[in-house]
This record gives structure tokens, C-alpha cells and sequence, in this order.
């Protein structure tokens, strides 16, 4: 099996592809790729802008510990699998682990900005590939305007509380947008020293409650292992259901998958980038387990429940100021306002580069694809991804909304339910990519078993969504339509693809194929 550099025959023609295409040879003409570096018609990304900690910081940050943490658990606890909700959290590590082997698979092969779009478009063809990032790109802009609505809510109550500033969510959400616009236009490390920042102090101010409550030997309860047990993981409180307990563990994930966002601008991404991938979610699973496990020892298991259920607002505030103190439930209230608004940051960049991506491949208008002269940040994706966000926090200020039940949680569902669906298909690709074009690197657990286990996990995680919406986001009109929702916008974008292909042969070839392989050492 051999890949050429040029086209067969030699020349030019009008029917020739694309210039930087490699061509795989196996009874035909297969276009596998394009190399950036053979192109003198792209903007390139900041090559080698960031280490291992900054793509963690870059990455992990849109999970956003503090947000899932405050903004998760009580719902898991108070209506989905009760005490239980630390297990889900661990069974939830797993699934994603083994779903990271088969990513991982695929990120030493192709180095792109693209993420889900690029490995989609290699294992499973250009039309679900295009339809794929089509969808991640709306999934991870809407996230960035769903965070803005936690960020408001909590900063107009913070700012309120302790410098007694009372004005409108929507002026804390608009300027959270303007922060962000202007601090991403800059290189990306700017971003990761930000977002690195925002990371460590959630990270800190939860582990002095967590370590608070541990050496206080926990609450009413102790310490009990029952939180942790399997069988509380499947159980249920509330009315809700165990699914509604596992979904919002899964929930807590997103953002970690745009790891491999960040290859073409990683040094030696081939390492960094799986390196990264696993430490993230590894490293989250242990810390969600143990923090969701301390704060219900805190209140003691039937407490915890009750207080879930009636006051979810002060579920982690409370015990921080009871087993470690007032200053310390102070600095997590002013945390949670910066670690909210890092997390929008994270969406950001990552929606920046599916618009980036979309734009150097002539999918959307080709100025979308430009980066910084100086900077090389993709700053016309960014600008875009900026107006975006701005419209769908405006649509829900004109209509009055509340910003933490419809901007946040209504938009945090719909995206979910798409990230879902790209993370189900991007294992399938795995297996594919493997299976048809590098029979010579098939590995029975790394591409094959792995990556159907993970396409299961992730498949039935949807099902769970799908059968207990109402559970989940309750009886509202938009988030019954959420699943309609996604499924027309995936087949807009599958309609797309085909239109190219129709219209414009030679700009569908490359649909998905731009990969960058000179910063693959």
C-alpha cells in the first residue's frame, strides 16, 4: 500500500485536486489528506505555542470543575441517583477512558485543528464528517453562551452580595463576551496562562473543602463508602432516575475532548495530545468521585438529599463555610464567577478553530480561515464565534429569561445531546480509519475493541438522554424539541456536503482531509 505526492500522470489539469493531497492507492483514487505545510494559500496556527500544561489548561478548563461540581451535583443528588452520584462519576471514568483509546488512536495519526470534524471525515467519509463538525461547531458556540448565563447569575449574586453592585445579568454577560473576544484575538498562550490560572484556584478552593471535610471525619454519616458502592450509582431519589444522575456526570466531561483542538499549535503533538487526552479525563474522574463523595459526607446522606432537593445554591457553599470557614466559602463564591467565565473562555477557542477550520477548507467563506499576522490566532473565527454567542445571550435578555434555568441549562442540554452524538461517531470512525486505510497498525483493543465499547458507552449515555429529557431539563417545550433540534442541524449539514460535491468537486475533496504533518515530531 503506497501514498504518493503527486497526482498520477504529473501536470496540471482542471480535474486535478487539490494541491498537498496525499493519494492512497487501493483498486482507485482515494484522497486521504492535505498537508497544510504544501500549502501556500493557508493561514497557519501558532505552531508549537504550548506544552503538555497548556493544552491541559487550554482543555480541561471547558470542563470546568468548579461549574460541574456547583452546577451538577446537587441535580444528580437531589433528583437523579441521590448518594449515589459519586459512583456515577467513576462509572463515567471508565466509559470515557476506554472511548479515549480509540480518540487517541487517531490523534497519533492526524495532527488537525479540526478535532471530531477532521477524524470523522478520515474514518467515516467527507459527507458524515462535514455534518459532524457542522454540529460540534454549534454545540460548542451555544456552550460558550450557556456558560455566559451561569457566569451572570452568579456574578450579578457575588457582585450583589459583597460590593453591592445591583444591575442586570445580561451587563455581566455581555461584558464576560467582550473580555473573552479581547483576550483570544492575542497568541493562544495568553489564553492558557488565563485559563491555567482559572483552573488551579477551582481546583484548589474545592480540594480545602474536600480535605476540610476528610480529616473532619465527614458529617452526621462519617465517611461512609456507600456513595461509592455500584449499586447507589443505579439508584433513585426524587422522582428522577438513575439516567438523570449518570447524564449529568457525563455532562460534567465536555470540553475535555478539545485536546486534540489544540495539536497544530502543541509541540510534539503526537505525545502531548494523547498524553493530555487521558490525563484529563483520568485525572477528572478521581476528582469528581472524591469531591462529590466529600461534600455528601459533609451533609450526611439523607441531609444531602433534602438540601439538593430545596436549596441547590449553597449544596457546596454551606459545608465549606462549616468544616473549613467564612473566608474560604467567600474566596468559592468569587471563584466560581472566574472559573464560569474561564470555562466560556475554553468553549470559545474551541469553537474558534471548528470555524477556522471550516473557513481554510472553503466550507464557510474563506475569510473565516485567516489568522493573526502576529499572533497567528485565528482571530476571524474568533470575532465570528464572538457575534455569535452575543445573539444568543441577547435573544435570551429581550425574552427575559432566567439566566441560569434557560441561557445556561436549556443550551447546556442541546449541546450535550450534539457532543454526545459526535462522540458516538467519532469512536465508530476509529474503527473504520483503522479497519480500511491502516490494516498495518490494527490493534484488537486500541482499534477495535476499545472503540466499540466507547461508541456503546456513548450511544446508550443518548438513549438515557433522549427517554428521560423532562427528568433532565424539565417539562419545557425546547427541551423536548432537543433531539428534533440536533437532528435537523446534522442533516443541514449533511445536505451541505452533498451540495459540494455537486457543485464544487474539487473543494469537496478536501472536506475534513487539512491535517498538519509538519509538527508531528
Amino acid at each position: 500500500m503506497t501514498i504518493e505526492s503527486q497526482p498520477p500522470g504529473g501536470g496540471a489539469s482542471a480535474a486535478e485536486p487539490p494541491r498537498g493531497v496525499e493519494y492512497r492507492h487501493e483498486g482507485g483514487l482515494v484522497i486521504e489528506s492535505v498537508d497544510v505545510n504544501q500549502r501556500d494559500d493557508v493561514h497557519r496556527l501558532h505552531a508549537g505555542a504550548v506544552g503538555l500544561v497548556g493544552v491541559l489548561f487550554l482543555a480541561v478548563t471547558g470542563a470546568a470543575p468548579l461549574t460541574a461540581m456547583l452546577g451538577n451535583v446537587p441535580y444528580a443528588v437531589g433528583f437523579g441517583n441521590g448518594i449515589g452520584a459519586p459512583s456515577g462519576f467513576w462509572i463515567a471514568t471508565i466509559v470515557l477512558t476506554v472511548f479515549s483509546v480509540g480518540y487517541v488512536a487517531m490523534a497519533r495519526k492526524l495532527t488537525a485543528s479540526g478535532g471530531f470534524y477532521s477524524f470523522i471525515s478520515h474514518g467515516l467519509g467527507r459527507p458524515v464528517g462535514l455534518a459532524s463538525g457542522w454540529t460540534a461547531m454549534a454545540c460548542y458556540m451555544i456552550f460558550e453562551a450557556s456558560l455566559m448565563g451561569i457566569f451572570a447569575f452568579f456574578a450579578k449574586d457575588t457582585f450583589n452580595r459583597f460590593l453591592h453592585i445591583d444591575i442586570g445579568w445580561g451587563w455581566y454577560a455581555f461584558a464576560g463576551l467582550i473580555i473573552i473576544s479581547l483576550l483570544t484575538y492575542f497568541d493562544v498562550r495568553i489564553s492558557a496562562r488565563v485559563l491555567g490560572v482559572a483552573l488551579i484556584t477551582e481546583v484548589l478552593i474545592l480540594l480545602i473543602m474536600d480535605f476540610g471535610i476528610l480529616f473532619s471525619g465527614g458529617g452526621p454519616d462519617g465517611l461512609s463508602a456507600k456513595p461509592l458502592s455500584p449499586s447507589e450509582g443505579f439508584s433513585s431519589v426524587g422522582g428522577g432516575a438513575a439516567a438523570v444522575g449518570i447524564f449529568f456526570a457525563f455532562w460534567s466531561w465536555v470540553g475535555f475532548e478539545a485536546t486534540v483542538n489544540y495539536g497544530e499549535e502543541s509541540r510534539n503533538p503526537k505525545k502531548i495530545v494523547p498524553r493530555a487526552t487521558y490525563i484529563a479525563v483520568i485525572a477528572l474522574g478521581i476528582f469528581y468521585t472524591f469531591t462529590s463523595w466529600m461534600v455528601i459526607s459533609g451533609w450526611g446522606h439523607d441531609e444531602a438529599i433534602k438540601q439538593a432537593q430545596n436549596d441547590a445554591t449553597n449544596f457546596f457553599f454551606t459545608p465549606t463555610q462549616d468544616f473549613v470557614g467564612t473566608l474560604a466559602k467567600d474566596i468559592m463564591q468569587w471563584v466560581i464567577v472566574t472559573g464560569s467565565f474561564a470555562c466560556g473562555m475554553a468553549f470559545h477557542n474551541a469553537a474558534s478553530r471548528y470555524f477556522y477550520n471550516l473557513g481554510r477548507e472553503r466550507v464557510f467563506p474563506a475569510a473565516l480561515g485567516r489568522t493573526h499576522p502576529k499572533w497567528h490566532s485565528p482571530y476571524a473565527g474568533s470575532l465570528f464565534q464572538s457575534a455569535m454567542a452575543a445573539i444568543l445571550v441577547a435573544i435570551f435578555v429581550i425574552l427575559d429569561k432566567d439566566p441560569y434555568v434557560a441561557l445556561y441549562g436549556w443550551l447546556a442540554v442541546l449541546g450535550t445531546f450534539g457532543i454526545l452524538l459526535v462522540q458516538s461517531l467519532t469512536a465508530i470512525s476509529s474503527f473504520s480509519y483503522f479497519e480500511r486505510y491502516h490494516k498495518e497498525d490494527v490493534h484488537w483493543w486500541r482499534t477495535r475493541l476499545a472503540p466499540i465499547l466507547g461508541a456503546a458507552g456513548m450511544i446508550a449515555v443518548l438513549v438515557l438522554l433522549i427517554t428521560k429529557l423532562t427528568e433532565i431539563g424539565g417539562d419545557v417545550g425546547f427541551i423536548k424539541a432537543v433531539p428534533f433540534i440536533v437532528a435537523g442541524w446534522f442533516v443541514l449539514g449533511l445536505l451541505l456536503a452533498y451540495y459540494l460535491k455537486l457543485r464544487d468537486p474539487r473543494r469537496y475533496q478536501v472536506v475534513g482531509r487539512m491535517i498538519d504533518q509538519g509538527v508531528d515530531t
